[in-house]
Formats: structure tokens, sequence, C-alpha cells
């Protein structure tokens, strides 16, 4: 473990700096509109769906920039690249706040789908990619432990918000937030070193030693699409799952605490990865990610949502999803090495954020026209095929 001093004089400041601002993001940009967006649609006299359709465009958006933003983030440091990323985040909430034409709505998501793609997870990890180097998978773990609290944060403080003001209000509080709070952090407290290139290990072993390998060719797309497949099933879930609970009998009170679940078994299983697993191979770890959510599925498929199922369920599914947060960043840097790793995981957040957009609205279609069987069916259809992916890919070796 890093010594104390690390954290504040050292590289690993950038884990506390980015544990606050990756609360702060998720908690303001990602989770708020679930609750939001039925108030903003009944006053401005929309349709739900064309309000929310307004957040998935900017989880399109930011698929379609993240490659621009990880090389940024490569050539000029998340210091920079993420501080602009609040600002942008900022001004696209007090947009948000004034607009009232829909197509002005459209085009301030397009500018908060920008500051998504500065602020989550991708960036955090290309940053800390850029600041340690080869030695960034248990900085990247740990950061992932204070992401996984921020549901736990956000709608609390959300909902709370909304008890004394409107949502205009609450969304000028989140602006100020990310204007005065996270664009400072990154901007002034965010390390801007690079790691150094490590001298090679003489006599090291050639069987013991993988080989990077170029990030294009086959493995680079069976890494993107394993991921991207993946990407179907937390997005899908997340809009459906509750309600598929509800549909099953399961009263309403009862399927929130349920999903609530979610949250504290993706940090646990953080916790146990970071505590036993953190010599598992990062490949390893996103295939077990999958095979435990496609036990869950085959769970379902056999006894149906009795309360212990989806009690089970919940957790393997948050487990899964905790741990494979971890991999999205971890197996990029094992295979492709981290010169250019920003704009690396910036090409493989594109097909994971345009899916994770997609999901949800692919997803009702299926609920509407074939039922819940068929769209968990399908939905673990998308596992098998992440997995294939995954199973897939064979890192080669260094042959001298």
């Amino acid at each position: 473990m890093p010594h104390p001093r690390d954290f504040i004089f050292g590289p690993w400041r950038a884990v506390l700096v980015l544990g606050v601002t990756q609360i702060i993001a998720w908690g303001i940009l990602f989770y708020p509109p679930v609750l939001m967006m039925p108030l903003i649609a009944a006053e401005r006299g929309w349709s739900l769906s064309f309000a929310m359709g307004g957040f998935s465009l900017a989880l399109l958006v930011a698929g379609l920039v993240a490659p621009t933003i990880g090389g940024w983030i490569d050539h000029f440091g998340g210091h920079i690249v993420m501080a602009c990323g609040s600002l942008t985040g900022a001004l696209g909430l007090v947009l948000l706040v004034t607009v009232a034409h829909p197509i002005a709505y459209l085009g301030v998501w397009v500018i908060l789908g920008v500051a998504i793609a500065a602020n989550l997870y991708d960036p955090a990890f290309a940053s800390l990619g850029r600041i340690f180097g080869a030695a960034a998978r248990k900085p990247i773990t740990i950061l992932t432990l204070a992401g996984g609290f921020a549901s736990t944060v956000s709608w609390p403080a959300t909902q709370l918000s909304l008890t004394f003001t409107d949502w205009h209000g609450t969304y000028l509080i989140f602006a100020a937030v990310l204007a005065f709070v996270s664009a400072p952090l990154h901007a002034f407290l965010l390390p801007r070193m690079r790691a150094k290139p490590m001298p090679p290990v003489a006599g090291a072993s050639e069987v013991a030693t993988s080989a990077i390998v170029p990030a294009n060719g086959l493995i680079f797309f069976l890494v993107a699409a394993g991921f991207a497949v993946y990407a179907f099933i937390p997005s899908g879930l997340a809009a459906h799952l509750l309600a598929m609970f509800g549909r099953a009998g399961i009263d309403p009170a009862t399927a929130v605490m349920i999903g609530a679940l979610f949250g504290p078994s993706q940090v646990a299983a953080r916790i146990c990865e970071l505590s036993f697993a953190g010599n598992v191979q990062p490949l390893n770890l996103a295939r077990f990610s999958v095979a435990l959510i496609l036990l869950g599925f085959a769970l379902l498929a056999m006894f149906g949502f009795a309360l212990p199922v989806a009690i089970a369920f919940a957790v393997m599914f948050g487990a899964a999803n905790g741990l494979m947060t971890i991999a999205r960043g971890a197996v990029p840097l094992s295979l492709f090495g981290y010169v250019g790793y920003g704009r690396v995981l910036g090409r493989i957040a594109k097909p994971f954020q345009i899916m994770q957009a997609f999901a949800p609205l692919a997803l009702a279609f299926v609920v509407e026209r074939a039922g819940d069987p068929v769209a968990l069916s399908v939905t673990a259809a998308f596992a098998v095929a992440s997995l294939t992916c995954l199973l897939l890919i064979r890192r080669p070796l260094h042959t001298t």
C-alpha cells in the first residue's frame, strides 16, 4: 500500500481528488434524470419519453466524443480536460433550466453529453493511467469504491433538494457544485505528472511476461465488442428491472428495497477484488463478471421472480457490474499498455456508451411487444455474446 504521505504530496492524491469528483459527477450528471425528467416533462408539456430522450442523446454524444476526450487526456492531462468537462457540465445545467423549445432542449443535452464524456469513469481511468502507467490497476479499483456510492448519495440529495426548491433550483445548485467544487479540484489538485516508462527486467521469463498488443485488429475488436455488448445489460435492466419486479407480484416498497442492494453489492465486490483478487488477470476478472450475471439469469429462468431469487439476482447483478467496471479500466491497460491509454479507453467507450443509450429503448420495445420473459432472454443473450467475445481473446506472449 502507498505511504500516507503519497495521498497528499504524491501521485495517490489523484485517487482522493477523483474519488470526490466521481461521486459529484455521477451524482449530478447521470443519476438525477430518473427523478428530474417527470418534472421537466410535466412543466414543459412534453412526453416523458421525449424528456428522457434528451438523456439518451447525451449518452450517444458521450460515446461519439469519447475517443477525442481520451486523446486530449493523454496529451494535456486530466487536470485540464476534466476541469473543462466540469465547467461544460455546469454550463449545460444552467442552459437546461433556461431553455423551453424542444430543439434547444435537445441541443443542451448534446453539451451535457460532452460533459459526461469528460467527467465519468473513462476520463478518470485515463487520468490514472497517465499518472500511474502500468501500475494503474489498484488506483482504478480504489477509485471505483468511491464511485459505487454515487447513487447512494445522489438520489437522497436530489430528493432533499426538491423538497425546498424545484427542479430549476436543484439543477442550478448542481451547476454551482460542478463549477466551484469539481472544476477547481481537477484544475489545481489533480497531479500533473506523467508515468515514466518502466525499464525492462533483465532475465525475465518469456513465459511469465505477457506481450503488449497493438490496439487494433482482432484482439481490440473482441475487447471493444465484449464490453459494448455487455453495456446492454446494466443499462437495460436499470431502466426496467424494478418494473419487472412489480409485474411479477413484488410490492413496490419491497422492489425498491431489492433495487437498493445493487449499489452496496457493487462496492462489496470491489472490496473483495481489492483484498483477494489483485493478482487475477483482468481478462479473467471480466469473464467471471459476465459468468456471474449469466448465473443470475439462469436462476430467474429456473425459479422465476420469487422474492429470494429476486434478491439473489440483484446482489449478483450488482457484484458483476462492480467487477466489470474495474475490468473496463484494467483489461485495456493490461493488453494494450499505458501509452495512449486515454485514447484507447475512449475508443472502447464509444460503442459502450452508444449501446448504453440504445438499450433502455430497445428493451422497452421488447417488453411492450413480447413481455418480460422474452426481454430477460434477450438480455441474457447479450451476456452470452459478451462472454463469447471475452473467451475468444488469446493474449500472445513475448518470444525471443
